[in-house]
């Protein structure tokens, strides 16, 4: 009965996630509820509260889902390959994240709130997938850059992931956002999620050019 029980509870988070998932592809965070999620599940919007507190968790829980995702692609380039130079790193990595688009979007919202707002148990799920991604990443430069020095390591890290929480609102840029900045002549220049993320490791890496 256990066995059933815990999958059951697992179709229901999963079906939970992937009504979150695909409202996200149409409406903006503060534009969904709770209700619009139920109305996607096969269960009544009440019952979403025996499995999440909050809308926050359920997006936190999403975001956890897709840095697992993105680990899981760093793994491969490092069981892949046996050596990369660093433009081969960039280009790697750049492409793993312009898969991840639906991660970028996520990491662009106000994560402040949404951990604020979820219970200890998902925010330390989140902070394990989150945590790993970190590892992972520790791990690709160490094997493909074993010249580098663990402070130069942790140095590229913490530069790493910042700037990849900015990167969704500079490649997502709509009508009227360009619209805006060509009347206030900002001078802005398009850029791909693949071209900032190669560009910019390049540069972490210190390397220099771009493609």
């Amino acid at each position: 009965m256990k066995i059933n029980s815990e999958k059951l509870i697992s179709k229901r988070k999963e079906e939970i996630i992937n009504a979150c998932e695909e409202l996200y592809k149409i409406k903006n965070f503060k534009e969904i509820t709770l209700k619009d999620i139920a109305d996607l599940t096969t269960f009544k919007r009440t019952s979403i509260y025996n499995y999440f507190q909050t809308k926050e968790e359920i997006f936190l829980t999403l975001n956890k889902i897709e840095y697992e995702k993105w680990s899981k692609d760093l793994n491969k380039i490092i069981d892949n390959n046996e050596k990369l130079s660093k433009e081969d790193i960039a280009e790697n990595i750049a492409k793993t994240l312009e898969k991840r688009e639906q991660m970028l979007k996520l990491m662009s919202m106000n994560h402040f709130e949404m951990e604020a707002n979820s219970r200890l148990e998902i925010l330390t799920e989140f902070k394990v997938a989150y945590g790993k991604s970190i590892k992972t990443v520790n791990n690709l430069i160490k094997k493909f850059c074993p010249d580098m020095q663990e402070s130069e390591i942790n140095d590229f890290i913490y530069a790493l992931f910042p700037f990849i929480y900015g990167i969704y609102p500079y490649a997502a840029v709509n009508e009227k956002q360009k619209e805006a900045m060509k009347i206030a002549d900002t001078g802005f220049i398009y850029h791909s999620i693949y071209e900032l993320a190669y560009n910019s490791i390049r540069k972490l890496l210190g390397e220099r050019g771009e493609r």
